[in-house]
């Protein structure tokens, strides 16, 4: 099992910019994939960045140049620094960790509670 617990979300002006972080806990030597996800009002969730063990990152198009995803294997955290904020930004982001299995086990997928960001004048 893997625990997730997001932080730093709040309330920010537009242009503003905020760093979330995930403390993942339990048995975290078999992360693969770290994620963010975020899911607004009436929305579905959608993948904003993901990191790989290695460092390796991915961004969705919407975020491409104004965030950025960080991983430290040693402190078991994951970082999303967000700048250049706008209001479409606006949602509750969670964090995501993918534990592979042998095949032909499907990978695990465990997420946190969530954090709220809100985007507003």
């Amino acid at each position: 099992q893997v625990q997730l617990a997001e932080s730093g979300g709040g309330l920010v002006q537009p242009g503003g910019s905020l760093t979330l972080s995930c403390q993942a806990s339990g048995r975290v030597f078999n992360i693969y994939i770290m994620a963010w996800y975020r899911q607004a009002p009436g929305k579905q969730r959608e993948l904003v960045a993901t990191v790989t063990r290695a460092g390796n990152t991915n961004y969705a198009d919407s975020v491409k140049g104004r965030f950025t995803v960080s991983r430290d294997n040693a402190k078991n955290t994951m970082e999303l620094q967000m700048n250049s904020l706008q209001t479409e930004d606006t949602a509750v982001y969670f964090c995501n960790a993918v534990v592979p299995r042998s095949a032909p086990s499907p990978p695990l997928d465990y997420w946190g509670p969530g954090t709220q960001v809100t985007v507003s004048s």
